[in-house]
């Protein structure tokens, strides 16, 4: 049954003979072929153990190589590391030997004690010397070196100490004491735009008082063609007040119209 089922199927059972025909056809034509296309890439595609063990040496040696330069920069880090360590103690040694050694808490320096037993000042004069034991003690403990408030002063010394107070008080009474001044802004405004700005400047300024300076002035247009004149002057506080410079100015009613400070400044 199976004879003659495989009869009746369409089975190449000898492929393989054509396929050697073909083959020894092209070898004909093109020139003799190596190697089928199959075996070629079968070599190129699987190399051999020789070539495995080059590559594995390689990067063998590769590491080894990197492992060495790694080692070397290591070792100059630690060099480093030492030397800054090194300089780091040779600078606190440094320092501490420079700083003051501290005193000692018993020890305590008092330069200005004063001590309870009263000096002792030797005598000047010979005759002194001849004098008893008991009587220099006498005199010793008369005598005050701080000073006493019950004690008389000279009547000279007292009196070159009043004269040098009287005349300190007098160059102190003459000298002059600081003089309060002020700056002022005015603004003067005229009647209208016919008004004289120049004999108007020329009328303000004719005051003339005791601690009154005047400066700079300027035309400072207003609108409509009307100009106001803006001044400057300097005045001493206790001789000269804004109240008393602003009636003389509007005493000029023919020019003058108002009077406005339009800045005040301490100086």
């Amino acid at each position: 049954m199976a004879v003659d089922y495989l009869v009746h199927e369409k089975v190449w059972f000898e492929k393989y003979k054509y396929d050697d025909a073909e083959r020894r056809y092209y070898e004909q034509m093109n020139g003799p072929v190596g190697s089928s296309p199959r075996q070629q890439s079968a070599n190129t595609t699987s190399p051999g153990p020789a070539g495995d063990q080059n590559e594995l040496l390689a990067r063998i040696s590769h590491l080894e190589v990197e492992n060495q330069n790694l080692r070397s920069v290591v070792s100059d880090l630690q060099m480093s590391i030492f030397r800054l360590e090194s300089r780091l103690n040779a600078l606190e040694k440094s320092s501490t030997s420079h700083q003051p050694s501290p005193v000692p808490p018993t020890q305590k320096v008092e330069p200005f004690s004063v001590p309870s037993k009263k000096v002792e000042l030797p005598s000047a004069s010979p005759a002194k010397k001849a004098e008893p034991a008991a009587a220099e003690e006498d005199d010793d403990d008369d005598i005050d070196l701080f000073g006493s408030d019950d004690e008389e002063e000279d009547q000279e010394a007292a009196k070159v100490r009043e004269e040098r107070l009287r005349q300190y008080a007098e160059k102190k009474a003459k000298k002059p004491g600081l003089i309060a001044k002020s700056s002022i802004l005015l603004d003067v405004k005229p009647w209208d735009d016919e008004t004289d700005m120049a004999k108007m400047e020329e009328c303000v300024r004719s005051i003339h008082m005791d601690g009154l300076v005047w400066g700079a002035s300027k035309l400072v247009p207003v609108g409509y063609g009307i100009k106001k004149l803006q001044i400057q002057c300097v005045v001493e506080d206790e001789k000269v007040g804004t109240d008393i410079l602003e009636e003389e100015i509007t005493k000029f009613e023919d020019y003058v119209q108002s009077v406005d400070i339009a800045a005040f400044n301490k100086i």
